[in-house]
C-alpha cells in the first residue's frame, strides 16, 4: 500500500525497501475486462524461499522485445531472477494466453535517483521475442513528442497492484482506475508536494480530488492512458487517495522519448500498430 512516508513504488509481498518512494495500487477501480489491454506486462521477481514468481511492477509492451517500466523498480529486483508476463489476466492462473519471458538486460536511465521521481524510466530487454497475437500487443509510444497533457485530462492506469489500504498482496486480475490531471503549479504549492518533489514537465501529476480513487502497491512502472494515448509511467507518491497528494507520473515528453530511441536506436514514437485499445 501507499505508505505515509516515501517508500518505493514495487510490492511489500516480497520485500522491505529502504525510504524513497511509496507502493502503488489500483484503489477504488474495478475490473478490466479481460485481455483488453493486450499491452500490459507483470513484471516479478523469483521468491527463493517459496520458489515461486511473485508480482512487483507492471510495465507496457512496446517491442517484441521490449518493455517500458521504472526505474525504481529495479530497486525491488535484489539480485533475483526476473521474469516479464505477457497476456495475463489472472496472476494465479495458468492461462494459456500468457506468454512468460526471461530478462536479458535492464536499462535504467543513467541519472535516476532513488531520492526523486526524475528520471524515474527504465527499459527491459527481453530474452527473446514476444509473439504478438490477441492477447500480446505492443503499446505505442507518443508520435506527437512534444504534446504536454492538459490539467483536466482524464486519464486510465491499470495494474495488479493491491487494491486496498490494509491489503498486503498483489490483486489477481488486472484492474483499472480513471484519475484527472492535475496542473503543475497546484502540485507544487504549499498545500500539495509544496516542491518535495519538484513536479517539473517531465512529471504529470494526476490523482482524484475527493481522494475516492489512486494508483498506489504493485502498479509500478504501468502506463498512465490519456485520450487512448500512452502519455505516462507510474511513478510516485505520498499516502494513498490523498486528494493533496495525487501520484507523480514519469511523462513520456520529448526528453525520455529522445532516451528510448537512442536505447532502441530507433525512432520509436514513430511506430504504428492496429487495435491497441
Amino acid at each position: 500500500m501507499k505508505l505515509l512516508q516515501h517508500t518505493l513504488f514495487v510490492s511489500l509481498i516480497a520485500f522491505s525497501l529502504t525510504p524513497a518512494y511509496h507502493g502503488v495500487e489500483i484503489i477504488g477501480g474495478r475490473d478490466v475486462k479481460p485481455h483488453s489491454k493486450p499491452y500490459m506486462a507483470s513484471i516479478q521477481v523469483l521468491n527463493k524461499a517459496t520458489t515461486s514468481y511473485e508480482h512487483v511492477c507492471g510495465g507496457a509492451l512496446i517491442r517484441p522485445n521490449w518493455v517500458l517500466t521504472a526505474a525504481h523498480c529495479e530497486l525491488g529486483f535484489a539480485g533475483n531472477d526476473v521474469q516479464v508476463v505477457l497476456g495475463a489476466h489472472f496472476l494465479s492462473r495458468d492461462e494459456k494466453s500468457k506468454q512468460k519471458l526471461q530478462i536479458e538486460k535492464k536499462i535504467p536511465h543513467e541519472h535516476f535517483n532513488k531520492k526523486s521521481p526524475e528520471n524515474d524510466i527504465m527499459l527491459l530487454k527481453l530474452a527473446s521475442e514476444a509473439k504478438i497475437n490477441k492477447y500480446v500487443k505492443l503499446l505505442n509510444l507518443p508520435k506527437d513528442k512534444d504534446a504536454d497533457v492538459k490539467p483536466g485530462t482524464h486519464c486510465t492506469v491499470a495494474g495488479w497492484g493491491e487494491t486496498t489500504l490494509c491489503s498486503n498482496s498483489a490483486s489477481d486480475t488486472l484492474k483499472e482506475v480513471k484519475l484527472t490531471v492535475i496542473d503543475r503549479k497546484t502540485c507544487n504549492s504549499e498545500d500539495y508536494y509544496n516542491h518535495k518533489p519538484e513536479v517539473t514537465k517531465d512529471m504529470i501529476c494526476a490523482g482524484d480530488r475527493k481522494g475516492r480513487k489512486d494508483a498506489c502497491s504493485g502498479d509500478s512502472g504501468g502506463p498512465l492512458i490519456c485520450k487512448k494515448k500512452y502519455r505516462g509511467i507510474v511513478s510516485y507518491g505520498i499516502g494513498c487517495a490523498d486528494p493533496k497528494k495525487p501520484g507523480i507520473y514519469t511523462h513520456l515528453s520529448s526528453k525520455y522519448l529522445h532516451w528510448i530511441q537512442k536505447n532502441l536506436g530507433v525512432q520509436t514514437y514513430n511506430m504504428t500498430a492496429d487495435g491497441l485499445y
